[in-house]
């Protein structure tokens, strides 16, 4: 019995490598972090280490295998990680609370308006739901004349929102920061990826390329659209990184959600490649039936409505009201932000510097700018160093604050308040 387990293991031992040779599997990741000074009011601390500031920290997987005549099987999957805790989720930079989402219910008994208030405040904001691959998780297959991916994937549009941003999507100084509504993240103006999504994407040796996705029911930028479809068009060669992408969701019963339209890119010239890269980007963003509408009025109906019963129907109803048509309104997402940028080569390193806008078109009119400039040092093709610094001067009822590549940064302590952030940090790709 002995022997012919020992001969099982040995055949296993030989079998397995050869198996492994058909494809082509990479281990990968990013880990990032550093120091975060921001003043944004409040009593939140002033100093916190940050995972994931110039890009996610992640750990993923990706592999190919050639099937001949043109055909790969290909597969990603990747996990976030955030390094200052090592959990899979996280939470605003800043504990400040956002009003956006409660103004015009001052209203409704003070007990009950804190409740609310908490619960469009929740502690975490970056994958709700704990997923172990958050980032993406897609199989695939390229064909001669295109790839078809399925699985949850980046959306053709906030490619091209990503390819406008001066700062590459992460620490301070991202464009990310001031598009979107009073809500955060809850009102978020891009859908960054989408669940059970189809894709169809083409690239030309030109330099001419496109993606085509469909979600189906619970799709979308939180898993909740009924139905979602986008699709790009882009131009990559000759210095140019170009496009022009459009992002379309669906509520749960398939009224219009959140719509995005984004055009711009970069441009790379100078004496050696990349000596100057200027960005420019332009984003219209609308969202009249948020998904997450029925999920609050739903928690009301199930939660705070039976609290209200001893008030009679009468008072229980007009108080339901005053919650329900106010929300509506603050989640109403109406806006178009714009944002011009450079970098500037510089030894081993980068000088970065951009100005972003968010016009908002609704009755609160509170939009913002941020400004800001940063320096990325390269130790090696791998490693770097670098600083940013990120201002944002709110308006009106707006409390938008910065961020970081792996979580947004929540709020002002007060509407109108201007947010600045320092972010000291390194970042090493294995």
């Amino acid at each position: 019995m002995k022997i012919k387990l020992m001969t099982a293991l040995v055949a296993a031992c030989c079998i397995t490598p050869a198996m492994a040779q058909q494809s082509n599997i990479t281990i990968y990741g990013i880990a990032d972090a550093g120091l975060n000074f921001s003043n944004n009011g409040g009593n939140d601390p002033k100093v916190k280490v940050v995972s994931g500031m110039a890009d996610g920290s992640r750990l993923g997987f990706k592999g190919t295998e050639d099937l001949g005549g043109g055909y790969k099987a290909i597969f990603q999957l990747e996990a976030r990680v955030e390094l200052d805790t090592g959990k899979n989720s996280t939470g605003n930079l800043s504990s400040n609370t956002g009003y956006g989402l409660t103004l015009g219910m001052e209203a409704l008994p003070p007990s009950i308006l804190t409740a609310i208030r908490s619960a469009v405040n929740p502690a975490t904001v970056v994958n709700t739901t704990n997923a172990i691959f958050d980032r993406t998780s897609m199989v695939g297959l390229v064909t001669p004349v295109g790839a078809v991916l399925l699985g949850r994937q980046y959306t053709p549009g906030y490619e091209v929102f990503a390819a406008a941003d001066t700062f590459e999507t992460g620490t301070a100084g991202s464009w990310g920061w001031v598009t979107g509504g009073l809500g955060g993240l809850l009102t978020t103006g891009s859908t960054i990826r989408s669940d059970k999504a189809i894709q169809y994407r083409i690239q030309t040796p030109e330099g001419f390329g496109g993606a085509v996705m469909y979600g189906l029911e619970k799709s979308g930028y939180i898993g909740l659209d009924k139905r979602f479809w986008a699709f790009n068009v882009t131009y990559k060669a000759n210095g140019w990184d170009v496009g022009l992408g459009h992002n379309h969701g669906t509520d749960q019963v398939g009224n219009t959600g959140l719509v995005t339209t984004t055009v711009g890119g970069s441009y790379s010239t100078g004496s050696n490649p990349g000596d100057w890269k200027f960005f420019a980007g332009y984003q219209q963003m609308k969202n009249p039936n948020s998904v997450l509408i029925p999920v609050f009025v739903g928690t009301w109906d199930a939660s705070i409505a039976p609290q209200l019963a001893p008030l009679g129907a009468a008072k229980a109803g007009a108080l339901r009201n005053i919650f329900v048509t106010n929300l509506t309104r603050n989640f109403n997402l109406d806006a178009n932000s714009y944002s011009v940028g450079a970098h500037y080569r510089l030894a081993n390193g980068r000088i970065m510097a951009s100005i972003s806008h968010q016009n908002d078109k609704t009755v609160f009119d509170s939009g913002a700018t941020l400004y800001a400039v940063g320096y990325d040092h390269f130790l090696s093709k791998r490693t770097d160093f670098y600083t940013v610094l990120g201002v944002i001067k709110n308006k009106n009822f707006g409390q938008y604050a910065p961020g970081v590549a792996a979580t947004a940064g929540g709020f002002t302590e007060k509407a109108g308040d201007t947010a600045r952030s320092l972010q000291i940090g390194m970042r090493h790709k294995f």
